[in-house]
């Protein structure tokens, strides 16, 4: 039994190394640290050429206080929203406020395959 056990233990450390390799191969280069904070995000959907977020506000959030940052993989692009500017209202908006940007906006193709790379804010339990 404990020879499997090695074997089981050898096996799942080459299927773990392969898979960061992977990844590693995939993964963007990145020289300079991203402007701001990253920003956890309500909701984000990618349609029409338009990449859409919901993100938290204190009643004084626009597009101006994010950024998009584009970065640029063989199989797509990925954006990462960070806030250069802190909403210092102090009026909460519990749904947040919804933002967009056009690939154009972006310096994306038509049709570029997009994904979102920010943490998503889990709803509030009642």
């Amino acid at each position: 039994m404990a020879p499997f056990r090695s074997l089981a233990a050898v096996a799942l450390l080459v299927l773990a190394t392969s898979g960061c390799a992977m990844f590693q191969q995939d993964a963007p280069e990145r020289t300079a640290a991203m402007p701001g904070q990253l920003e956890p995000i309500h909701a984000a959907a990618i349609a029409n050429d338009l990449a859409v977020f919901r993100v938290s506000s204190n009643g004084c959030t626009d597009k101006d206080d994010l950024m998009p940052v584009v970065d640029r993989m063989r199989g797509g692009s990925i954006i990462t929203l960070h806030r250069i500017d802190e909403d210092r209202c102090d009026h909460p908006m519990a749904d947040g406020v919804e933002l967009q940007w056009s690939f154009e906006e972006l310096g994306l193709a038509p049709g570029t395959r997009v994904s979102v790379n920010n943490p998503y804010l889990m709803p509030p339990t009642t």
